[in-house]
């Protein structure tokens, strides 16, 4: 661990103020892994997430302060956020939402040391809003990239967006997942070998192929597309099993998709043991519309299980040729390339090689703390020394 700097003469510990919306799973873990590493260099900061959110990432454990916020845009969540932020050198949002909340609590706010309060966005993702809402959700875009100081998107891809919608500075700035908990327990005998039959058992997958899904079940993650797919797995003796681990909107269709065309399939709900079903699976598989940087596909290659995914959004620039790619919505080359690899286990090792050495080549934990600190450094470093 980095050991705790002493601030030079005449500076200050820097403040910060980390804001979370609704805290989907990659934004909140990337958020406690910063909060971890800022405070161990001696930077005092300020988690404001939901209680349900603190509950699950115990941001309070890693030495930062928790508030508690409600992740509204109205006048009360807004004066909430505002409090939080009074003494704050540098406020960093996390999304799109958390970004135009803290835009709004900042307004007029003046820093400690007389100057204007610094915002940092992050995006980690965008939305797929339909109808009147898409030109709502251009707006907000364009009214967050233009309050930021810097924005900092998780791909390529969303960096381009931000300039877009007119951001003074867009960077590149990946994001690195926590490492997981081993799925193995030491005192295990057999290893990886014992976790993966227990599990497949748990499943009804000792004996037959095991295709594993995580996200959440709504309209975007390309479930649909995926249950086209699967008709063409039945034809398979023993037939795949394919399991969906998530909760979401979707959930009730599905299961009466799985029912009424009798597909090899079941959704799991939310589950807290990723780890084990990823050394249970044979196959990973990524359907849909767009993604960042996939929580489960940098989890599969660090874990050397094959990954299928749709080429979209940041999905080629995180897993190269490491993962077999195809077109998001065509169920036909979803279904060739799954057949394909469970057909072929030379194939199959040659990408759990690939994924491995991939993932070593990712940003580190203090990889990412440290550009985004020197990103904070930038921005409050005049004040500070003055």
């Amino acid at each position: 661990m980095t050991s705790t700097p002493t601030p030079p003469l005449g500076q200050w510990p820097l403040r910060t103020v980390q804001v979370l919306g609704h805290g989907g799973a990659g934004s909140a873990a990337h958020v406690r892994s910063l909060a971890a590493g800022l405070v161990a260099r001696g930077v005092r900061v300020t988690v404001c997430a939901t209680p349900d959110t603190e509950a699950v990432y115990d941001f309070a454990g890693t030495g930062a302060r928790f508030a508690q916020i409600t992740p509204r845009t109205d006048p009360v969540g807004v004066a909430s956020l505002r409090s939080a932020c009074w003494d704050a050198d540098l406020v960093h949002a996390h999304g799109l939402r958390a970004g135009l909340r803290a835009s709004l609590a900042l307004h007029g706010l003046r820093g400690p040391r007389g100057g204007r309060v610094p915002l940092v966005i992050s995006w980690h993702t965008k939305a797929h809003p339909e109808g009147a809402r898409a030109g709502l959700v251009r707006l907000m875009e364009r009214r967050v990239a233009r309050a930021a100081a810097v924005v900092l998107g998780a791909c390529s891809d969303l960096v381009d967006r931000a300039r877009e919608r007119g951001a003074r500075d867009a960077r590149l700035a990946p994001v690195a997942i926590p490492r997981p908990r081993p799925a193995t327990a030491p005192s295990e005998p057999d290893g990886h070998g014992l976790t993966r039959h227990k599990k497949r058992a748990e499943l009804g997958a000792v004996d037959r192929p095991l295709l594993l899904v995580v996200g959440r079940l709504d309209p975007h993650q390309g479930h649909d597309v995926l249950l086209d797919a699967a008709h063409a797995w039945c034809a398979l003796d023993p037939r795949p099993l394919l399991v969906i681990a998530g909760e979401g909107e979707r959930r009730a269709a599905l299961q009466r998709r799985i029912e009424a065309e009798q597909l090899p399939a079941q959704l799991l709900g939310r589950r807290d043991d990723v780890p084990e079903l990823l050394a249970a699976a044979d196959l990973v598989v990524l359907p849909s519309r767009w993604e960042a940087r996939s929580l489960i596909a940098q989890e599969a290659l660090r874990a050397g299980v094959p990954l299928v995914a749709t080429d979209t959004g940041g999905t080629r620039e995180l897993v190269g040729r490491a993962a077999e790619l195809i077109r998001y919505g065509d169920a036909a080359a979803l279904a060739r390339t799954v057949l394909g690899l469970l057909a072929d286990p030379v194939r199959r090792a040659a990408l759990a090689e690939a994924g491995r050495a991939q993932a070593g080549g990712w940003p580190s934990e203090d990889d990412t703390v440290a550009q985004i600190l020197g990103v904070y450094d930038e921005l409050t470093q005049p004040v500070r020394s003055g």
